[in-house]
């Protein structure tokens, strides 16, 4: 059911990531592994693009099962083929969808990468570090215990 046109989505978004950062997806994909917080954009298409190959995959063997059921298909279509095709087009919604994402991670210029909108986009990333600091602030001598300290009987001694 494939013409071509659905395998050179995934291609022609490959091949602009790998211009993007002159290395290959295998290269990239190495990279972002062993330091994820060095290149966000990076680490974000590498994701997206990985996505976007299985959600092909998934198209490819939909398209696969619609095909053998068809050629075993009298005239009319049955219930059980009728699924097939509803999969086949949630399958081109899914890859499509994650094609437009890939897309918009590639454009450092589209709407909602610059200004207000990449502020709080950045803002709704995780963090890459503790959010509170993992040890006890240094206290000097004289200042008072902090409330977790007591217990029901008083200050722990």
């Amino acid at each position: 059911m494939s013409d071509g046109i659905s395998e050179d989505v995934v291609g022609v978004l490959t091949e602009r990531i790998e211009a993007r950062f002159a290395m290959g997806m295998d290269q990239l994909k190495a990279a972002v592994s062993a330091n994820p917080f060095a290149n966000r954009d990076a680490t974000d298409l590498v994701k997206w693009h990985g996505l976007l190959v299985q959600a092909q995959s998934v198209l490819e063997g939909a398209e696969n099962d619609l095909l053998t059921a068809l050629e075993t298909q009298p005239s009319e279509v049955d219930d059980p083929t009728m699924g097939l095709a509803h999969r086949v087009n949630a399958a081109v919604t899914t890859r499509d969808g994650r094609a437009v994402i890939v897309r918009w991670l590639l454009d450092p210029d589209a709407p909602g990468r610059k200004g207000l909108a990449a502020e709080r986009l950045a803002r709704l990333r995780p963090r890459t570090g503790p959010a509170v600091p993992a040890t006890a602030p240094h206290r000097s001598v004289g200042t008072p215990a902090p409330a977790s300290a007591w217990r029901a009987g008083g200050p722990v001694r």
